[in-house]
């Protein structure tokens, strides 16, 4: 445990008494209260997350944006200063390295946050796509991330900054100011509900988690609700449903391929071999990542789950599998776990459709 990586919130949830554990290389919040307590508040109220594991890049200079435009797949064509866009950083087979969110901060300057445990190779991929007049700065170690999630988040965040954010769009962003430190704020997260990510100087995390909690309405919430909300959101996790041997097409996200850009892995991109599914299982019995999914009856194995939990706001099971292309429209399926086969049935997403992520506020 030593060799963890530990967030600048380290020492505070130890001190309150999270259930601590490694993720992606570092010393995490697994829970605080409970995971079906968090996700339940999160879904009602407001929630705060330490994020601060992601990576964060900032690219720069004459020429970054078309530069950048064939280093990741993401339409920066369309892509205004003060939005952010969802995309992927792929191979030369199309499969995905990452799954990150460009930020356009100036015509030629962006910021890039990419999953923690990718953030070493992404910085390399990178690094060695773009010219060197384009300047590259991993500022991962001096950026922390907040996310504030749930409902009355918008109430919140107002009330501590005072200061209006209605207008502030989905996937809009906007630079301000908390206790004379810059703080970056992205109405984007990873639940399902209405929600902003938080970026600001590492040293002043505990300051803004702390003045956070402060709110009534805000309690800490750690990875396992996160994974709960976002599985109910539909939202892929990378290194589960996302990976190196799969396409974007394959994981049912061939609509964003939108850039006409020469980007790398784009002749590849729209291959589909295997469907990311969506399924539901029937009571509290969940499958698990790795547990062969078959046709029913006895069925030759046909996929893979790749994510699968007990759904709290539901109050049945989930997953998502990779499934044999020419199986992937069947309705029913068997998910063979260690102890049992269980009944499963393609679903459509999002499995939770009364999310607020896209709720127009102003």
């Amino acid at each position: 445990m030593s060799d963890l990586l530990k967030t600048p919130l380290n020492e505070w949830h130890r001190a309150h008494g999270a259930k601590m554990g490694p993720f992606a290389g570092w010393d995490m919040p697994i829970q605080y209260e409970g995971i079906l307590a968090e996700h339940a508040h999160t879904r009602t109220a407001a929630s705060i997350f330490d994020i601060c594991h992601m990576g964060e890049f900032r690219i720069r200079g004459a020429g970054a944006a078309a530069a950048l435009a064939a280093a990741v797949s993401h339409n920066l064509d369309t892509l205004k200063p003060g939005r952010c866009r969802y995309g992927f950083l792929l191979n030369a087979r199309g499969g995905v390295l990452d799954d990150l969110i460009v930020y356009r901060m100036a015509e030629d300057e962006f910021m890039l946050v990419v999953n923690g445990a990718c953030a070493a190779s992404d910085f390399a991929a990178l690094r060695e796509r773009l010219p060197e007049a384009v300047s590259m700065e991993d500022i991962s170690g001096q950026t922390a991330k907040i996310d504030l999630q749930g409902p009355q988040s918008v109430d919140v965040l107002e009330a501590l900054l005072g200061a209006s954010f209605r207008d502030l769009g989905y996937f809009s962003f906007r630079e301000t100011s908390f206790r004379g430190q810059p703080l970056l704020v992205s109405r984007t997260g990873y639940t399902g509900e209405l929600g902003y990510e938080l970026y600001l100087p590492w040293d002043a995390a505990e300051a803004l988690w702390e003045a956070l909690l402060a709110d009534a309405r805000v309690k800490p919430a750690g990875l396992g609700a996160r994974d709960t909300l976002r599985l109910e959101a539909g939202l892929p996790l990378y290194g589960h449903d996302l990976d190196t041997e799969h396409t974007p097409a394959e994981a049912g996200m061939g609509k964003m391929l939108t850039s006409t850009a020469d980007y790398v892995g784009k002749d590849h991109a729209r291959t589909i071999r295997r469907v990311l599914v969506p399924l539901t299982i029937e009571g509290r019995r969940s499958a698990r990542h790795g547990d062969a999914l078959a046709l029913p009856g006895g069925g030759p194995v046909v996929g893979r789950i790749t994510s699968g939990s007990f759904a709290p706001t539901l109050g049945y099971a989930i997953a998502f599998a990779w499934v044999d292309a020419p199986h992937a429209d069947n309705a029913h399926f068997a998910v063979r776990t260690a102890r049992a086969e269980l009944p499963a049935v393609r679903a459509t997403l999002p499995f939770y459709t009364q999310g607020t992520a896209r709720i127009a506020l102003s």
